[in-house]
């Protein structure tokens, strides 16, 4: 049977049409947050992003969709208007994309799964479903461990005066932003959190410098002090999925070490396990 999945993000959504587990295409649209984008968007995404790059028979395809914004009511939602656009689809399942990012990483077994991009989130697993989820909070009260976190405390030590003086004069050269542009952009202008993230490239491009790479350390120190302790298990690996967890992999396992956690995958995208998952869950095929 043809399967149709999706990662939903707010920016972009990752579709991935497949039969029998093996990918037959890959496909990228604008993202279609519920809680951002309007009912008549996403049907406008659908039918302009997603239907002229798919085959006709992936109009009879099970359809598993994981996004942000899918709390139970958006996913009523959106199971609404992905019907509308496949009617013949025989299985339409709409779930939050940390189900995504636990099935994705731990499949059938219990783990703890985090995504860790621009914000972050994470879960206890059990191999059926999530048992524990530790609140994010949002970048203004939480978010440790993301890309926006890492931006947040990188401006705390910019403008505190607490990193070496050719830090933060490297920083004001390459973001050629000044100290009333970045109170602006925080606390007056839309946005704010992706703003933070944005400026988080910029430590990785110099971790090289050891005020820098204490910081990307610091914020995944307190992503897992903060995030990951409330779930009591330092028994079994912590598993990640994210751009902000991939490009940091090595300053990620070694903040773990140092709160007495193992890491265990770190992936950049979850449909290659979504993929997995769902072929495992098939019912076996009769051949007779």
């Amino acid at each position: 049977m043809l399967t149709l999945i999706a990662d939903g993000g707010a920016t972009k959504t990752d579709w991935c049409l497949a039969e029998n587990g093996q990918q037959l295409n890959r496909i990228i649209t604008m993202g279609m947050n519920p809680f951002q984008a309007s009912e008549d968007l996403i049907r406008k995404i659908l039918h302009e992003g997603l239907l002229p790059q798919i085959p006709p028979e992936a109009a009879h395809a099970q359809i598993f969709y994981y996004g942000a914004g899918c709390t139970p009511e958006k996913c009523i939602t959106m199971a609404q208007l992905l019907k509308e656009i496949f009617p013949h689809s025989p299985n339409i399942q709409v779930m939050s994309d940390l189900w995504g990012t636990a099935r994705a990483l731990c499949g059938h077994k219990p783990g703890i799964a985090c995504i860790l991009g621009t914000g972050c989130n994470s879960c206890y697993y059990d191999g059926k479903t999530i048992t524990k989820n530790t609140p994010p909070l949002g970048y203004i009260l939480g978010d440790e461990g993301s890309g926006n976190a890492l931006g947040r405390l990188l401006l705390n030590h910019v403008l505190k005066g607490l990193l070496p003086p050719n830090v933060s004069k490297m920083f004001f050269e390459e973001t050629k932003l000044s100290y009333t542009e970045i109170l602006d952009r925080v606390y007056k202008q839309p946005m704010a959190g992706r703003f933070l993230a944005s400026l988080a490239p910029f430590v990785g491009q110099h971790k090289d410098e050891p005020a820098l790479h204490e910081l990307i350390i610091l914020n995944f120190r307190q992503f897992f002090q903060k995030n990951i302790s409330p779930y009591g298990h330092t028994d079994i690996a912590v598993n990640f999925i994210g751009g902000l967890a991939n490009a940091y992999a090595h300053e990620l396992r070694e903040a773990a070490a140092l709160e007495g956690y193992l890491v265990g995958r770190i992936e950049q995208s979850p449909i290659p396990g979504l993929l997995k998952f769902h072929n495992e869950s098939q019912p076996p095929t009769d051949n007779k």
